[in-house]
């Protein structure tokens, strides 16, 4: 192994040891330390690869299938190591992702529509007050923030980062934590950015945050989950009933690069829309991902819900403020559902597609 990275390992292991002292006794310990400490010597890929299937629950269907799962998933070990020396400040490893390609997981469970720059008639949020900001906020400890969904194998991320953004928007109007239908946004949005030919919200086919603001904006409202439940697939009709709106639009609009004014429309506005590179999501475990190298090109939609102040990164021997994020992959992955990743440096372009949501309340009859 390279002498650059031998300390990184040793550092690595220690954090995946702390965490996996707090881990079930499932073999999350076990499978974290064997994948950060790299002892195939020790412990055979089938043996990791038995672990996975009984954690996940995972099964298949030929012996022509269980072979290919595994040669990817072999593939996906080395990516962790990967990612663990790109990213020693967060622990990579085993995840409910690791039989999956790189392309598969894209298509399967990101769902961003791809587009640089946002466009140019954008409303732009106002610039405000910085100076008084608190050193560390959670939307999670204020009652804004629904528990953590699952989009499935489905690319619906933006409908999940829109809906949230919408659910806090909405409780800061009312005081009520309503969670919202993304299934309304798949069947029913197919609203267009009339600057991108090819960018219309599709179902799990991807989508943008902003576009799913604009149709909620000229449908009136979302309906409530409950009333329009979660189905995972596009290929329904848009059932859509205005009398049972549970949350509607007063407006939206898109927030500068500045971490300054990010963190001061999330403490004011509520959590925030936000599109991120989620290359090492893929093999993300826990800690504040902050990885030397990360591409800022956006495929994947997600919620700002806070900010802290010190992320411990003892490879760089400092204290690192750091950005926590909600995702839509279920509770079972990363920290409960949720991502840290370091501010500082617009890192895999986290900053870079910001919004805010403003709601109306709505006198509702539920």
């Amino acid at each position: 192994m390279d002498h650059r990275f031998s300390l990184l390992f040793v550092f690595s292991l220690v954090i995946a040891t702390s965490f996996a002292s707090a881990a079930d006794s499932d073999g999350d310990d076990v499978i974290i330390r064997q994948v950060v400490g790299e002892d195939h010597q020790l412990n055979s890929d089938h043996h990791h690869f038995s672990l996975f299937k009984s954690k996940f629950g995972k099964s298949y269907a030929t012996k022509e299938e269980h072979d290919h799962r595994f040669s990817i998933f072999k593939s996906n070990l080395r990516r962790a190591r990967r990612h663990q020396q790109l990213d020693p400040t967060a622990v990579h490893g085993v995840t409910q992702f690791s039989d999956l390609s790189p392309a598969e997981f894209r298509q399967k469970h990101l769902g961003l529509r791809r587009r640089l720059k946002l466009p140019s008639d954008a409303n732009k949020a106002p610039i405000l007050p910085t100076n008084d900001l608190p050193t560390d906020f959670d939307w999670r400890d204020h009652g804004a923030v629904a528990p953590v969904k699952n989009q499935g194998s489905c690319g619906s991320c933006w409908s999940f980062s829109a809906t949230g953004a919408l659910e806090g928007a909405n409780f800061l109007a009312t005081r009520k934590l309503v969670s919202l239908s993304e299934q309304q946004l798949v069947d029913c949005d197919h609203e267009c950015d009339p600057e991108e030919a090819d960018s219309c919200d599709s179902g799990c086919n991807g989508g943008l945050m902003n576009s799913a603001f604009e149709y909620t904006l000229k449908a009136g409202g979302l309906m409530r989950e409950e009333d329009y439940p979660y189905t995972g697939t596009d290929r329904g009709t848009c059932k859509f009933d205005k009398t049972k709106i549970a949350a509607s639009v007063a407006n939206f609009s898109v927030i500068s690069l500045d971490e300054d004014q990010i963190a001061a429309n999330l403490v004011k506005n509520g959590p925030l829309a936000v599109a991120i590179n989620a290359v090492y999501m893929q093999t993300y475990v826990g800690g504040v991902s902050c990885p030397y190298i990360c591409s800022k090109r956006l495929d994947h939609g997600v919620l700002l819900v806070g900010y802290g102040s010190a992320g411990y990164a003892p490879i760089r021997m400092k204290e690192k403020p750091y950005w926590i994020i909600k995702n839509s992959w279920g509770e079972n992955w990363g920290e409960n559902g949720f991502y840290k990743i370091c501010q500082g440096r617009n890192i895999c372009g986290v900053d870079s597609m910001v919004s805010t949501v403003a709601a109306v309340h709505i006198a509702s009859s539920h």
